[in-house]
């Protein structure tokens, strides 16, 4: 049995999970994310290769209707003309394009189809993370780079897959994806805001917003 590892997103000591398809899980007592071994993680080849297997097109309205559950929530906590950034957008940037079509100015950024890094040298009104957080392979980092580009006021918002049910863990489709390493409860994302000091909620499933003070 692997031995305890440090939690890639609160940094407390994890115990070892499962091991399912030759991959092995730790879970955090603390911020209850479970996690795969970094030592398993997939090459950024490969990576690639499997999110170019996923079609998200930008005008696809079954897509669309998906991201709604985040932009829906967020757009009617926006002022007008906000600033903001989509965070993992990946080859096909639709809410980027739901939030400019409702008025506001969205960068993106994905390190493999939007790589320009200039754009995180900014703060935004809001960051939007959908379908990504469970690929990073530094959420600690992450986060932290997320949290700093938010301005006083605005909102970090975040669409992964909750995980819930520690016993249908293995046979869960969003743990069979291999680039997904990282898991997360809104549990996860509620000790997050705690230690910043920011507010969180869930206003649909497998969404948060999160929102730094105003002052």
């Amino acid at each position: 049995m692997p031995g305890p590892l440090a939690c890639p997103v609160c940094a407390a000591e994890s115990e070892f999970f499962l091991s399912e398809d030759s991959r092995d899980y730790f879970r955090c007592a603390r911020c209850e994310a479970r996690f795969l071994s970094p030592d398993q993680r997939p090459a950024p080849g490969a990576e690639k290769a499997q999110y170019l297997l996923h079609e998200n097109a930008i005008a696809d309205p079954a897509y669309r209707r998906f991201l709604s559950r985040l932009a829906d929530p967020l757009l009617a906590r926006l002022s007008p003309a906000s600033s903001g950034l989509d965070y993992g957008c990946g080859p096909g940037p639709a809410l980027a394009a739901i939030l400019g079509e409702a008025g506001h100015e969205v960068a993106v950024y994905d390190p493999f189809f939007r790589p320009d890094s200039s754009v995180l040298d900014t703060q935004y009104d809001f960051i939007t993370c959908t379908e990504a957080a469970e690929h990073f392979h530094d959420p600690a980092a992450e986060f932290e780079c997320l949290r700093q580009r938010v301005r006083c006021g605005g909102f970090l918002a975040i669409m992964t897959c909750f995980q819930t049910d520690d016993d249908r863990f293995a046979g869960w489709h969003y743990r069979k994806d291999p680039t997904h390493v990282v898991f997360y409860r809104e549990a996860t994302f509620r000790y997050l805001s705690g230690i910043w000091g920011w507010a969180c909620e869930s206003p649909a499933k497998d969404v948060v917003l999160m929102q730094r003070p105003k002052a």
